[in-house]
C-alpha cells in the first residue's frame, strides 16, 4: 500500500482511522479483533511498527483498554478500536481512564446489537453507551464520523482533544462508514494541528499531578521522565492519593466537568448543508447524514427548502449551535440507525420551539435518501 501522503489514495474509513492516528502521533495500538472494527487492528499491526511504534493482540477488550491507559501513562499517544460488545467489556476501564485523567482515543464502529446482534450490519445504536456507559457522574467527548475523509481528520482530532484535555475521548463510527471505499489525498505533515499533552516545567519533587489550574486541566508528567506519582481509581486528592474529605472530593469533581464544559466552543462540531434558508431541518450523524445530504439536495429539487445539520461532537451535546436553528424553522427531522437515541437530545433542547419528528431503522440496513425525502415532503 503507498503510504505516502499528499497523492490520492483509495482507503475505507477504518484504514483512514490508523492513517489519522499516525498522523496525530499515535504509536501504541492494543486490541482485539472484532466485526466491523477488525481492520483498524490488522492495519495497525504492520503499520505502527514501521514507525517506530508497539502493536500488542490484547486477550480481550478489558485488557486492551487497560494497556493504553498504561501506555499513556508512560508517555505513548494511545489507542484501541472495537465494536459494540468489546466497547461494553472496556466501559469500567474506560470510567478509570476519566478519573485519573489519561488522554487515550477508543474507535468504536458500531453493528446492531443488543449482545452479538447482526454483526456484520450497520447500526448507530452505542450513542447513548458512549455517553453514559461507564458508571458514576462524568465528563466524556464523543465524535462522530461520516465520512472516509471524516474517518482521518476525526481521529487527529480525537487525539488532539485527548491530549488536550487529558481525557479519553470517543470516535464513532459505523459498520458502513468503516467499509465504504473513497478516494481522499490525505495531509502532508504539519498541515493539520497536531496537540502534544501539558508537560510539568517543575522539578519531579515539586511536581502536583492533580492541581488546579485556569483551564482546569494540570500538566501531565510522565512516569519514565521520572514523574512517579500516585494513580488510582479512588477518588484523589491533588497528589493522587484517596481521599474521603468533602472539600477535596466536591472541587475535583467540578474541576473534571470544568476543564470540559469552559472549553465548549472549542469541542463542539457541526456541519451545516444549505441551513441559510431552510425550512426543514434534518439533523443527523454517521453514516445517516450521508444519505440525509443527498436527500436534502433531492428535496430542493422539488421545491422544499430543506437543510443539513450534521452532528460531529455528539457529546457534550452542541446545543448551542442547534438551538438557534430550532427557533427559526417549521420542522426537524432525525434520521437515526436505532429506536431514537439522539433525537431524545433534540427534543430535549427543543422544549415546544418546534416540531421534531424521527426516521429510525433497526435491521441493519441503511436508511435510505428516498426516505428522508418522502418524510420531508410530508412536512
Amino acid at each position: 500500500m503507498n503510504t505516502e501522503t499528499g497523492q490520492p489514495r483509495l482507503l475505507q474509513g477504518n484504514e483512514a482511522v490508523v492513517e489519522g492516528a499516525l498522523y496525530a502521533g499515535c504509536r501504541f495500538f492494543a486490541g482485539y479483533p472484532i466485526t466491523p472494527a477488525t481492520e483498524i487492528s490488522e492495519v495497525m499491526s504492520w503499520r505502527l511498527p514501521a514507525v517506530g511504534g508497539t502493536f500488542i493482540q490484547m486477550e480481550d477488550e478489558i485488557a486492551s483498554m487497560g494497556a493504553i491507559i498504561g501506555a499513556s501513562l508512560a508517555g505513548a499517544k494511545a489507542m484501541t478500536a472495537t465494536s459494540g460488545p468489546g466497547f461494553s467489556l472496556m466501559q469500567e476501564n474506560l470510567g478509570f481512564g476519566v478519573i485519573t485523567e489519561v488522554p487515550c482515543v477508543v474507535v468504536n464502529v458500531m453493528r446492531a446489537g443488543p449482545s452479538t446482534g447482526t454483526a456484520t450490519h450497520v447500526s448507530q445504536g452505542d450513542v447513548q453507551q458512549a455517553r453514559w456507559g461507564t458508571h458514576g457522574d462524568h465528563p466524556i467527548i464523543v465524535l462522530s464520523a461520516a465520512t472516509t475523509r471524516e474517518c482521518f481528520d476525526l481521529t487527529v482530532k480525537a487525539f488532539n482533544l485527548a491530549e488536550r484535555y487529558r481525557t479519553p475521548v470517543i470516535l464513532l463510527t459505523d459498520e458502513v462508514v468503516a467499509h465504504t471505499r473513497e478516494k481522499i489525498a490525505l495531509p502532508l505533515p504539519g498541515e493539520l494541528e497536531v496537540v502534544e499533552r501539558l508537560r510539568p516545567t517543575v522539578p519531579p519533587d515539586w511536581y502536583i499531578p492533580y492541581a488546579d489550574t485556569a483551564s482546569g486541566v494540570p500538566p501531565m508528567g510522565i512516569f519514565g521522565d521520572g514523574y512517579r506519582y500516585h494513580v488510582t481509581g479512588l477518588i484523589h486528592d491533588v497528589r493522587g492519593f484517596p481521599t474521603e474529605r468533602a472539600d477535596e472530593i466536591v472541587p475535583f469533581l467540578n474541576r473534571l466537568f470544568r476543564k470540559i464544559d469552559q472549553h465548549f466552543h472549542e469541542i463542539m462540531m457541526v456541519k451545516e448543508e444549505l441551513t441559510e434558508d431552510a425550512e426543514v431541518l434534518v439533523i443527523a450523524y454517521g453514516s445517516a447524514a450521508r444519505a440525509a445530504k443527498r436527500a436534502v439536495k433531492e428535496a430542493r429539487e422539488k421545491g422544499i427548502k430543506a437543510g443539513l445539520l450534521q452532528l460531529v461532537t455528539l457529546w457534550p451535546f452542541p446545543r448551542q449551535l442547534v438551538e438557534p436553528h430550532l427557533q427559526r424553522v417549521r420542522a426537524v427531522l432525525v434520521p437515526e440507525l436505532n429506536m431514537g437515541q439522539m433525537s431524545r437530545e433534540v427534543k430535549r433542547v427543543n422544549q415546544g420551539m418546534t416540531r421534531v419528528e424521527t426516521l429510525n431503522r433497526i435491521d441493519g440496513s441503511l436508511i435510505m435518501p428516498g426516505e428522508i425525502v418522502e418524510r420531508l415532503v410530508k412536512l
